[in-house]
């Protein structure tokens, strides 16, 4: 990328005297919703460890006033309390993916084993359509490396249940309380299947879920007993959600959890428990005065749950969690 346009973009940002991608490690400090406002960042995803909650983000790089996805790599925040936050030098690129030709789509990580497992989204270079990539690391800031040299979802194992290329988008994974872990995704369509014990190898069929309104991405949590699955839903989108007491199912529909993200087309969804108080962690348009959905930033908001343990609706707030 030349000169001229890395200045561009950085500029759309308010960041024309920094690099567009960080040299080292950059602090900041929060001063409310959206939590960054140095460069665009989209599809939060988070996760908790050692006392620390760490937010893996899109970079949104599209110079204003242009209206297109460009996203090339993939961010992480860190913050021990919610106020004072660092963007860690250490990136995954979508073409760290030899396999890949790009496009750096929403992604999650988390820990197993003392090993942290990144699943990414990205265009495949010889398959036709998204895939689901998965890179591994000892630390949850990198360095991140491709653990598998290939896709572990790729968009020809899905079309029994539809025939888009983008349908096999937004991985969320998680892992029970007896071990077994599941990978979630889609776009239209929802699908899960289990891992393996190594993390990076299917273990079973993919199985179609049917969920209301269903448009993309899935984000699976616990809570006493009940599984949460939260989702985009319809365009543009709102988060919805549904319960079970089984992983498997059956799913129950119980609304909207989370209204049109504003200046945002689309809106993606983190939901963790940091400290003792349940989060929710999304993306707005809340800096950026060009409209559209192509430079978005992300916004930190609380969770609340109801006795019979449905979510409150989320407040989208400007202040945000101070």
């Amino acid at each position: 990328m030349n000169r001229l346009i890395k200045t561009m973009i950085a500029g759309c940002v308010g960041l024309a005297a920094l690099p567009l991608y960080a040299q080292q490690d950059f602090t900041f400090t929060a001063k409310g919703n959206p939590i960054a406002t140095h460069k665009y960042l989209g599809d939060p995803a988070a996760l908790v460890h050692d006392g620390t909650l760490y937010i893996y983000a899109g970079h949104d790089e599209c110079p204003a006033p242009e209206q297109y996805y460009l996203m090339n790599e993939w961010v992480v925040l860190s913050t021990k309390d919610l106020k004072n936050f660092t963007e860690h030098a250490q990136t995954l690129q979508a073409k760290s993916f030899e396999w890949s030709k790009g496009e750096a789509w929403a992604s999650q990580v988390i820990e197993r084993n003392g090993k942290f497992y990144w699943y990414v989204t990205v265009e495949h270079g010889t398959i036709p359509g998204k895939s689901i990539g998965v890179a591994v690391s000892d630390s949850p800031v990198g360095p991140f490396k491709d653990a598998r040299g290939s896709a572990i979802v790729t968009n020809d194992m899905t079309t029994e249940q539809t025939q888009i290329f983008w349908d096999d988008i937004d991985p969320t994974v998680f892992i029970d309380d007896d071990g077994q872990a599941y990978l979630c995704w889609g776009n239209t369509q929802c699908y899960i299947a289990k891992l393996k014990e190594n993390m990076i190898e299917l273990d079973g069929p993919i199985v179609p879920i049917d969920l209301p309104r269903f448009t993309e991405a899935p984000w699976l949590h616990k809570r006493d007993g009940w599984y949460y699955l939260s989702y985009a839903s319809e365009f543009p989108e709102k988060i919805c959600y549904a319960m079970s007491r089984s992983i498997n199912g059956p799913w129950e529909y119980k609304g909207i959890l989370n209204e049109l993200a504003g200046n945002s087309n689309t809106n993606h969804q983190a939901i963790v428990e940091f400290d003792g108080q349940w989060y929710f962690i999304y993306h707005n348009g809340g800096i950026n005065h060009q409209g559209g959905s192509f430079r978005r930033s992300v916004c930190i908001d609380k969770l609340y749950y109801n006795p019979d343990g449905t979510m409150k609706r989320v407040v989208m707030t400007t202040e945000g969690v101070q």
